[in-house]
């Protein structure tokens, strides 16, 4: 691939944070808000603060299944799984069921037999898998989070922040797998060889109250009180929130994030049809173009340094049909990778052989950046 920076600037960013800010999430010990987009904090509350996570904990149990394992694998359930005290999936030793199956279990039951499953099978005990949930943990940047176990059940060493959740979700919903699963309300498994049937229906209620509503995950112990991953996205742009023992977390979690909402406005980096490249076949002008929009949320008082990147393949294929993909733009900000658009040519050309990319776009784009200065 061939790489071209064609875009690098810096916005300040339009809307500002409501003023009553500061008063959200009161019943909460901890809070956070972060921009799905670019990972920026835009509200806090004690915010790294280690506090104990409860069955939050399953966001990092089924980002390292989905990541190590494939959705048709068929775990069979052992005696130690199936009699995990709390919530349950309701899976029993010796069933066969698949992988995918399993992780709707573990994210919309909360299952804690399905995470000992899940964990079981990954490392082959649940003392290994927890140490690759600390690994995991530091290299994603964590470095306020430890996991004793798979499911959240309370333990000395097993805690987080509100912000560490926050960036673990965020990772976690780039993951189009988990973003599907989290987003399910009701879901129905099979379990491949009895034919028997599981139910498991989502407890994040926010599913079904608040508009834009995309997951994430709930969580309750006696000792951890209620805890609660949330994510929404509107106009494109996404939010993730976060509380730690807040017996009023639904109403909370609805507040956070209409204010954050209510703060930004939905900015195009990359818009569908953008030209990225032009190229020449035959001396005749044939545009490389976004396949879609990508959008991030801006606000004001604050900059963000947005770079697209293209990425060209060397070996584009002849004929080339319109909408045939020839590459991706790489979008980044503050030097983070934060999504891919695909590029794609605008019309069919014949001959690839006598293409030749031109960097005329490269002053067109410089002056599209000035106008947005100014």
């Amino acid at each position: 691939m061939k790489r071209i920076i064609i875009l690098l600037f810096t916005l300040a960013l339009i809307g500002s944070f409501p003023a009553y800010a500061a008063a959200m999430a009161d019943s909460a010990e901890c809070a956070c808000v972060i921009n799905g987009a670019t990972g920026e904090v835009v509200f806090a509350k004690n915010a790294q603060t280690r506090h104990a996570m409860a069955s939050t904990t399953k966001i990092m149990t089924a980002i390292l299944a989905l990541e190590n394992s494939d959705a048709d694998d068929v775990v069979t359930v052992t005696a130690d799984a199936a009699n995990q005290e709390g919530s349950a999936a309701y899976i029993e030793a010796g069933d066969k069921i698949k992988m995918k199956d399993l992780l709707y279990g573990l994210m919309l039951n909360s299952g804690n037999d399905a995470a000992y499953a899940v964990a079981e099978y990954i490392t082959g005990s649940v003392d290994n898998f927890a140490e690759r949930m600390n690994i995991k943990a530091e290299k994603l940047g964590l470095h306020d989070t430890h996991f004793a176990n798979p499911s959240g059940l309370d333990a000395p060493d097993h805690y987080t922040t509100a912000l560490d959740l926050a960036k673990l979700a965020r990772y976690a919903m780039s993951n189009d797998d988990f973003r599907e699963i989290v987003a399910e309300r009701v879901y129905t498994a099979t379990l491949p060889e009895s034919g028997g049937t599981l139910t498991f229906s989502n407890h994040n209620k926010l599913l079904k109250t608040y508009e834009g509503a995309t997951g994430i995950k709930t969580g309750y112990t006696k000792a951890t009180g209620r805890c609660l991953v949330s994510s929404a996205k509107r106009d494109g742009m996404e939010f993730i929130a976060v509380t730690l023992n807040d017996p009023n977390d639904w109403a909370d979690h609805a507040e956070m994030l209409d204010a954050s909402f209510a703060a930004h406005y939905p900015k195009k980096v990359v818009e569908k049809g953008m030209k990225m490249k032009t190229a020449r076949v035959n001396g005749k002008p044939c545009n490389m173009i976004a396949a879609e929009d990508f959008v991030v949320p801006f606000k004001e008082k604050g900059a963000n340094k947005i770079e697209v990147i293209t990425h060209l393949s060397q070996n584009i294929p002849s004929p080339l049909n319109a909408g045939e993909k020839v590459g991706y733009a790489e979008i980044t900000a503050n030097g983070e990778e934060i999504g891919r658009v695909d590029i794609v040519s605008e019309t069919d050309i014949t001959d690839t052989n006598d293409m030749r990319l031109s960097d005329s776009f490269m002053e067109r784009v410089k002056r599209v950046i000035q106008k947005i200065l100014m």
